[in-house]
């Protein structure tokens, strides 16, 4: 199965809305689990979960498109509170949703006992390489959060991720399953690409899912992956990378590849936005 979609896999699954995906499992705070899979077991995987899981469909579509763009300060206040596991940590990105040409300025907030908290503002696309519209929006949650980079430090694009969604619900604990596939990074002129690995996370109030416990049975066990962060370590070894150099030196040897195929995509057509997953 080709990494570009898993469409073929999820066919079999029942399809379900946004609306429902939402109002079922939100989950603006909540605790995460990440899985490096291989692609090729993700057919497996998916086969097995078909009796728990609902897959999200819009417009006849079960893989989306997407683009994050990471800011950071000029000393990388953000990924460094990562890399030296600080206790409060914050991340600030604009995401794409680019079948849809929806965008949102999003600050996530990562708190005690892995939990985490998302803050949204609709967003311009034309504007998706910078905060500045939504400056205020972003101090104004970091300050809430009682987390916040030093006074007047400016934030700029540091990073820049693409890949395919399919987003399943699992209707029995309220939770959510995200496959990410077609996995891409870009750090100015350099492209990483992983075509042959997928990112599966968890996102569940607290207790395992189903699908926790299928990786588990395949001998998976949560990894430590960050999209910003880990992505950055790939790109600039010069970087501290201690959280995650078992996953750096397992998964993200290779794959470099000229700037000129960038994943940085135009959205374009109109569809019902795909928000929250």
């Amino acid at each position: 199965m080709s990494g570009a979609s898993v469409i073929p896999v999820v066919s079999a699954m029942t399809p379900v809305g946004l609306a429902d995906v939402l109002g079922q499992a939100a989950l603006q705070t909540r605790v995460d689990r990440k899985y490096v899979v291989p692609v090729h077991a993700l057919p497996d995987l998916l086969d097995r979960l078909t009796a728990y899981a609902q897959v999200l469909e819009i417009d006849g579509e079960r893989s989306f498109r997407y683009e994050s763009v990471y800011f950071d300060t000029p000393l990388l206040a953000s990924y460094h509170c990562a890399a030296y596991r600080r206790r409060r940590r914050f991340k600030v990105r604009t995401r794409t949703y680019l079948d849809s040409a929806q965008c949102w300025l999003e600050v996530k907030i990562s708190g005690a006992r892995g939990s985490i908290t998302k803050h949204r503002l609709p967003y311009q696309p034309q504007h998706r390489a910078t905060v500045d519209p939504g400056r205020a929006f972003v101090d104004e949650a970091l300050v809430r959060e009682a987390v916040a980079p030093a006074a007047g430090s400016s934030l700029g694009p540091v990073l820049v991720t693409g890949y395919r969604r399919t987003t399943l619900l699992l209707p029995a604990t309220a939770s959510r399953v995200t496959i990410d596939t077609g996995l891409t990074w870009q750090d100015g002129d350099l492209v990483l690409r992983l075509p042959d690995l997928a990112v599966v996370e968890t996102k569940t109030g607290s207790a395992a899912t189903q699908a926790d416990r299928l990786l588990w049975r395949a001998g998976l066990r949560p990894v430590r992956i960050s999209k910003y962060a880990t992505g950055l370590a790939a790109l600039r070894p010069d970087l501290p990378d201690s959280p995650w150099r078992r996953t750096l030196r397992r998964h993200f040897q290779g794959g470099f590849a000229p700037v000129g195929t960038a994943p940085t995509t135009t959205p374009h057509r109109s569809v019902q936005e795909a928000s929250c997953v």
